[in-house]
């Protein structure tokens, strides 16, 4: 048997022209009255405890009449609670009414009018001239633009500012006690000692192992990413830290379970300043942070290969960045040679003949003069550079296979000079050194 009674529903069929209904219908529509109401109901007690409240609104019940996809009632949207009163019209038939404010007719007549309000209008004025904002009126004024810069902006908040304003003494929490578990802390505590940890090589492989395949460490890649980024910015003289460092984003990079996309604007300038920077490492040996070049450009071509398709501005961005390093001739030599791989690394093939190709004869003034003195401290990294140029065009040869003419075929044309021609005599010389002629001829068409 329903709660509902089924006289209200004989009514409301009767206000509408049906003059009849069966028991077993009403009984139905009581029913199933009975459970929209509850269901009703219960949506909007969902809305009124999300909202952390203890009192039932009518912005509850639309809201939850919303979810439904039932049209919400119209005329009860209130910021307050109503209040009804009750009012007898026989004996067992309460009857129950919205009380309205009492106005005092009086009181209201000799109130004051209000004011006129303004009419609309729109008014144009300079935000800025020359980029000098101008004093007027509806532009902030100096004094509030001081009172702006000196609010402290949270955690890292410069203290003297703090202080200025007289908010020096508030104690700011860390977000990372409120996000992180304390198993997770201690994680992160526990892998960044473990990959800088010199002396015990086991422990530092264990930490980068678990890096790349454990599936639950999404809440810590922004702290890993801001942990790489100081470690490369404070510690450019030790070879140590910045190659651990590579690894670790390499570990990251590799695990399959956790989104990294909206860091790699993040974990990029990193691995461009272990691949390019000027001074790496504080090792008397030329040559000691070359593998550190090497393990940053691996990592820039495996960035390229995953995200290429998710930001279309950054092979473009890469590949301009590396390129000018590798054309500038006040960046020492070892910069060089990390634009150098690196092209190769972002776009392979394409890459080296658009970019590295059509620059190598010009650039190879730059490493004759310590490549022909045999007492130049920089002969090792000029043979470096010189070494990765050829291995960066040894990818044209793969590229042009199908098309060999020419050499292979049994001319006769001394290649010596086209090649000279091409891309210059020291790595015209290295080429054919190499006894390779379809190498030389891929060069040659490229």
């Amino acid at each position: 048997m329903s709660v509902w009674n089924p006289d209200n529903i004989k009514d409301v069929a009767e206000s509408i022209g049906i003059s009849s209904l069966n028991d077993d219908v009403l009984q139905a529509l009581s029913s199933d009255i009975e459970y929209r109401l509850s269901q009703v109901l219960e949506e909007a007690l969902k809305f009124m405890r999300h909202s952390r409240r203890m009192t039932l609104s009518t912005q509850d019940v639309a809201q939850a009449l919303r979810v439904l996809d039932i049209e919400p009632l119209y005329g009860y949207e209130s910021t307050r609670p109503l209040r009804f009163g009750e009012a007898s019209i026989g004996p067992g038939q309460p009857l129950f009414y919205v009380e309205d404010e009492e106005v005092d007719f009086e009181k209201l007549i000799n109130a004051p009018l209000p004011k006129v309000p303004r009419e609309i209008s729109l008014t144009a004025h300079w935000l800025a001239v020359e980029g000098v904002q101008p004093s007027i009126p509806q532009n902030p004024t100096l004094a509030d633009s001081r009172n702006q810069e000196l609010v402290p902006k949270g955690p890292g908040a410069n203290p003297n500012l703090a202080a200025l304003t007289g908010s020096d003494n508030i104690t700011v929490k860390p977000l990372v006690k409120h996000i992180l578990s304390k198993e997770l802390q201690l994680y992160f505590a526990k892998v960044c000692s473990a990959v800088l940890d010199e002396n015990n090589d086991e422990y530092r492989v264990a930490a980068l192992a678990s890096i790349r395949t454990d599936p639950g460490l999404h809440q810590l890649v922004p702290y890993f990413v801001n942990f790489i980024a100081e470690k490369v910015t404070h510690h450019l003289k030790d070879l140590f830290v910045l190659t651990q460092t590579m690894q670790l984003t390499s570990a990251l990079l590799e695990n399959k379970q956790l989104y990294v996309d909206p860091y790699i604007g993040s974990i990029v300038p990193p691995v461009l300043t272990c691949l390019v920077g000027r001074h790496l490492g504080s090792s008397s040996e030329p040559l000691a942070h070359y593998p550190l070049r090497n393990i940053a450009a691996a990592l820039l071509g495996s960035i390229c290969k995953k995200f290429a398709k998710s930001s279309h501005t950054l092979k473009p961005r890469l590949a301009r960045t590396c390129l000018k390093h590798f054309l500038d001739p006040t960046k020492p030599l070892g910069t060089s040679y990390g634009g150098i791989i690196g092209l190769q690394a972002i776009g392979g093939t394409e890459v080296v003949r658009a970019l590295i190709l059509p620059n190598v004869k010009e650039y190879e003034s730059l490493i004759r003069e310590p490549l022909e003195d045999d007492g130049s401290p920089k002969k090792a990294e000029a043979e470096a550079v010189l070494t990765a140029l050829v291995g960066a065009l040894q990818t044209l040869e793969d590229d042009t296979m199908g098309m060999m003419k020419g050499l292979q075929n049994g001319s006769d044309e001394d290649p010596r000079e086209k090649l000279e021609e091409k891309v210059g005599s020291l790595v015209a010389g290295r080429v054919l050194d190499m006894g390779r002629p379809k190498f030389a001829q891929a060069l040659l068409e490229a």
